[in-house]
């Protein structure tokens, strides 16, 4: 189990720190990052980052640029790029995962642009993500029950350059939830959305992936977009770049 970690809780109509043992859970659907370093080879960035996410919960990790977020979430999906070095571990739902190539972490990532396939439909890019194990008809009927959910009935055959930005970002957020993601992260996926959308748009995020009962780890820079009540983490514990800096 991962050391326990201070953890910064913000209300909603006010901020506050208390302290908070994320590590502490009675159930093994979990996503545990334990004493993990990242360095270049004439520095570190990153040392001994420990955190646990339980089933259902949203940990945001705060900090500023530079600090280790994004690089931090590419090692997660195993995409880390390969000038880094890492030591430490992965784990979810009790199996160690980060010497598991990409596809087999179960890991979801939902980045701050909508990255879609502009040259299929919205249905098609949807369908893309479904697990092969669903067959047939089931397949379609799945598709079409998440664009039901997602205010976008009708929208399977509609072309995705025609969308908004808050349409986009639904439908990608769909396609990371279809491909039935054991754990998910959220890279600032509401940077990019207009104020009057991301409200409605942080809300219905929200409520999806609680629905799933599983483990997400989002990165951000803005306050208003912590649940309530959800732990926050300060990158700047195990940054080295930040502490040089200050």
């Amino acid at each position: 189990m991962a050391t326990a970690v201070t953890a910064y809780y913000f209300c909603p109509d006010r901020v506050s720190r208390k302290m908070g043992r994320l590590c502490q859970t009675r159930t093994p659907l979990m996503l545990c990052v334990k004493n993990v370093s990242l360095r270049l080879p004439e520095s570190r960035l990153l040392t001994n980052v420990n955190f646990t996410v339980d089933k259902g919960d949203i940990v945001t990790l705060m900090g500023p640029s530079g600090c280790g977020k994004s690089t931090l979430f590419s090692w997660m999906i195993g995409a880390l790029a390969g000038q880094f070095s890492c030591t430490g571990e992965l784990w979810l739902n009790e199996q160690r995962i980060d010497m598991l190539p990409t596809a087999q972490r179960q890991i979801g990532i939902l980045f701050q642009d909508a990255l879609l396939f502009d040259q299929f439909s919205v249905g098609q890019n949807l369908l893309l993500a479904l697990p092969a194990t669903l067959k047939g008809n089931a397949r379609r009927n799945a598709v079409n029950d998440a664009l039901e959910r997602s205010g976008l009935d009708g929208a399977f055959h509609q072309d995705p350059a025609t969308l908004s930005g808050g349409q986009r970002a639904r439908v990608a957020l769909l396609r990371a939830l279809l491909a039935q993601p054991k754990a998910l992260l959220l890279d600032e996926p509401f940077s990019r959305l207009d104020v009057a959308l991301r409200d409605n748009f942080r809300h219905w995020v929200f409520s999806e992936i609680r629905a799933m009962a599983i483990p997400v780890v989002q990165v951000t820079h803005d306050l208003q977009d912590i649940p309530p009540d959800s732990p926050v983490l300060d990158m700047a514990q195990w940054s080295e770049n930040y502490n040089k800096l200050r």
